[in-house]
């Protein structure tokens, strides 16, 4: 595709042949309850970026489910103004068969108190294509030691931010 609003280089954009993705995991395809956080405990967290600024985001609810058996957590943010949830996470898969800096959840909101949590949908952040993206890294409370084989992996090429 000749789009314009790739956020691949040039130079990628002529290397690029499609994006690698996990088989079609459906035990990953999860709809969990929304356990919100206490309104004092909606932190407003800063989190570190791609570029080394920081973004800010609000930790909004806990998700808990479980990957081949094993119990995990992850904590859904909220940026200011947006509706949708957003949950960056790392996972064992990080940094060999997906992208080093960790892979993203886009949630829309459902309005019933339960989110649709479907692995096959992460994506690897726009930074990974190209450095000048700003991207937050997930902080480390959404780094998983379980592999969570779904969704986007890295790609030949790949953006490596060095000193993570």
């Amino acid at each position: 595709g000749g789009d314009q609003n790739s956020p691949l280089t040039v130079d990628q954009r002529k290397r690029f042949k499609g994006l690698q993705y996990f088989a079609e995991n459906e035990g990953l395809r999860l709809l969990l309850a929304v356990e919100e956080f206490a309104n004092d405990s909606k932190d407003e967290i800063q989190v570190g970026t791609s570029t080394g600024d920081t973004a800010s985001h609000r930790r909004w609810s806990q998700l808990k489910f479980d990957v081949s058996g094993v119990p995990v957590a992850l904590t859904v943010y909220r940026s200011a103004g947006e509706d949708d949830y957003f949950l960056p996470f790392m996972d064992a898969t990080t940094g060999a068969e997906s992208y080093g800096d960790g892979r993203y959840l886009d949630l829309p909101a459902t309005g019933d108190g339960r989110l649709v949590v479907d692995f096959n949908y992460a994506h690897n952040p726009y930074c990974a294509y190209n450095p000048h993206w700003s991207c937050p890294i997930p902080p480390s409370e959404n780094r998983l030691t379980v592999s969570i084989n779904a969704g986007e992996k890295t790609f030949p090429g790949a953006e490596r931010h060095e000193g993570h």
